[in-house]
């Protein structure tokens, strides 16, 4: 069970839930606030794991995702000293308050009834008492004095993510749930936090700053930002049909018309054969390719030009071997007496 307590008017908040995890804990404490309708300037809370990575009394390291909370609330997360209760007792005492005479002794059919107890406990049980250090009614004393120095709430609610520690593959991309995003080169063999929100993927660093935005992905797939990848390092189709028709016209004119009629023929499948022309491979002559295979096939297909040129220049080969070796030529120029 949950409990928050306001230091000065006693005023309490509680919940219950099934499992102590940073999510419940960040939206019982989110609850708190709402019910309270305001924001206590700090949060003094337990050495919980769901809330403190590492309880150090003068350095401690407190969940990410919880330091994200209380920026949004405009807060201080403050962890007790460890193996010290005293240093929290208002909600100490806070706490066996609510066992024993809230719940104590009773059943309920299902978490939602056990809250619903509370929330009208709270309300004509814990705020009505007289509450022994201070001397006055808990709730109109949290009305009067109290409830007026809280600070005011965000506009909004703190947002529903789910955030993880990755490390930046050799490839540039982090896996988060099976699927991959790519993350600035930079960060290669790197550490980055991986936030999934409803519809997006931010990863920050461990600063906390923000260094790529996707679209979430399915498992299985790569998604790649485009802006900090050096352009050698892009596919050559994702660098756009500009960059395609320019290699093919380095290749020569008649390559650069054939490519430009292939383009305005095809559409958007032309790309990945604007690749195959603008990098013909070792084995076809770009020179060949230019002067012959765009001369024969003006916008038709890239695979019997390619053949033919490559053809062409393995039968040149041959012949060439064969005129440079005697011991192979069955016509020799000259015989010898």
């Amino acid at each position: 069970m949950f409990r928050a307590v306001l230091s000065h008017s006693r005023k309490g908040y509680s919940e219950a839930v099934w499992r102590q995890t940073s999510e419940s804990f960040i939206r019982c404490l989110e609850n708190a606030f709402q019910h309270f309708g305001g924001v206590a300037t700090t949060v003094v809370i337990d050495n919980l794991k769901a809330g403190v990575i590492r309880a150090d009394w003068y350095d401690p390291e407190i969940n990410p995702k919880l330091e994200e909370f209380a920026r949004h609330y405009g807060t201080v997360i403050l962890p007790t000293k460890p193996v010290m209760p005293r240093h929290k007792g208002k909600v100490e005492s806070g706490v066996k308050y609510a066992q024993n005479n809230a719940v104590k002794g009773r059943s309920f059919e299902s978490l939602t009834a056990q809250n619903t107890h509370l929330s009208d406990w709270e309300k004509n049980v814990a705020d009505t008492r007289i509450h022994g250090t201070i001397r006055q009614q808990v709730g109109k004393f949290f009305e009067a004095v109290e409830r007026p120095a809280l600070q005011p709430l965000p506009a909004s609610l703190f947002p529903v993510f789910e955030e993880a520690l990755r490390s930046v593959h050799r490839d540039g991309y982090v896996e988060f749930k099976k699927a991959y995003y790519s993350a600035p080169p930079e960060y290669v063999s790197r550490q980055v936090w991986v936030r999934q929100e409803a519809r997006l993927l931010r990863i920050h660093n461990t600063r906390r700053e923000q260094i790529a935005l996707h679209a979430l992905a399915e498992p299985g797939k790569f998604t790649t930002d485009p802006a900090p990848l050096h352009s050698r390092k892009r596919h050559i189709i994702e660098r756009g049909a500009s960059y395609l028709l320019d290699r093919c016209r380095l290749i020569g004119p008649l390559t650069g018309t054939w490519a430009e009629a292939m383009h305005q023929t095809r559409g958007p499948a032309k790309p990945a054969r604007d690749a195959g022309t603008a990098a013909p491979g070792r084995k076809t002559s770009c020179r060949r390719l230019g002067k012959r295979g765009s001369r024969r096939h003006p916008s038709r297909h890239l695979a019997p030009a390619r053949s033919q040129t490559s053809a062409r220049a393995a039968r040149q080969r041959r012949a060439e071997g064969l005129s440079g070796n005697p011991s192979l030529n069955p016509f020799p120029r000259s015989l010898s007496h």
